[in-house]
């Protein structure tokens, strides 16, 4: 077996790269999620704000300058291969001052506090990262950067339903979620639903899920046709694009599923705004 080495300082530099591009540069799926969506927007209001989401993405990306002001928590996804070995120092904290040079030379916004509860002072570097890690067969790395608002993150929610929940229990509290949060988290919002495991993995599930490209298909058919189905029943709310009303009120459903225990069903869905921001890279 060959041993791949990889230096922490390449991760670092990458992480850097890439959470400034995710605050800048919206992934092309969501873009032309907003562009089909004011096509096809009957509401004129609505219709005028899609365009003016659209007008911000494009000066953003020909400004160099971040899409919204809140340039949110650093979330970071690496699939590591177990074939990798890092050298050069310690994986976290490499992670982390990539983090740093992201906001801190970039100018991005400095938004996370040190003690959640009490003290609440500003850490003046937006780390720590939420790091999360998976071990895959191989010698790559690939690193997914998530900007998450709170806007968004505050809206979003977790329910332990009882196995014997239905298809239309699942999707009538998502709605109720959607509904209760209205304008709060500047929809149109994209939603990942994470469906099974244990309390804290479907909100990881959730989380992952909104690293998936708008216009991917579910490979599993049946999870495919409950996100169109989550969607067309979301965008019957009529809260539309900044609360406005309108046909758009939601961009696109993801949703990951895992094996859950004989007795439980949990369902965590994490909220997105319009400024669905990831971007990834492969070592």
């Amino acid at each position: 077996m060959n041993i791949r080495e990889v230096d922490v300082s390449i991760i670092e530099d990458k992480i850097s790269e890439l959470f400034v591009k995710a605050n800048q540069i919206l992934p092309e799926s969501t873009c032309k999620a907003i562009r089909c969506s004011r096509c096809s927007e009957r509401n004129d209001l609505a219709r005028n704000v899609l365009s003016i989401m659209e007008e911000n993405i494009e000066a953003a990306r020909e400004l160099d300058i971040p899409i919204c002001q809140d340039t949110g928590m650093a979330v970071v996804f690496l699939e590591i291969g177990q074939d990798v070995h890092f050298v050069g120092g310690e994986l976290n904290e490499a992670i982390n001052r990539g983090v740093e040079r992201a906001y801190v030379d970039g100018k991005l916004r400095l938004s996370v506090v040190g003690d959640p509860l009490y003290e609440r002072i500003n850490t003046e570097n937006n780390a720590p990262a939420i790091v999360n890690i998976d071990i895959v067969p191989g010698d790559r790395v690939k690193i997914t950067a998530l900007p998450k608002g709170f806007g968004s993150e505050n809206m979003s929610a977790i329910r332990m339903f009882n196995p014997s929940a239905t298809e239309q229990n699942i999707i009538d509290f998502v709605v109720e979620t959607v509904k209760k949060a209205g304008a709060n988290p500047c929809p149109p919002v994209t939603l990942g639903i994470g469906i099974g495991g244990t309390f804290e993995k479907s909100a990881l599930l959730a989380k992952k899920a909104l690293s998936r490209e708008l216009d991917d298909v579910n490979p599993d058919e049946k999870y495919a046709k409950l996100e169109e189905r989550i969607l067309s029943e979301l965008n019957k709310l009529d809260i539309g694009p900044q609360g406005f009303g309108g046909d758009t009120t939601a961009l696109s459903v993801k949703i990951e599923k895992f094996p859950t225990h004989i007795a439980g069903l949990p369902v965590a869905v994490n909220v997105c705004c319009h400024v669905h921001r990831h971007a990834s890279a492969i070592l």
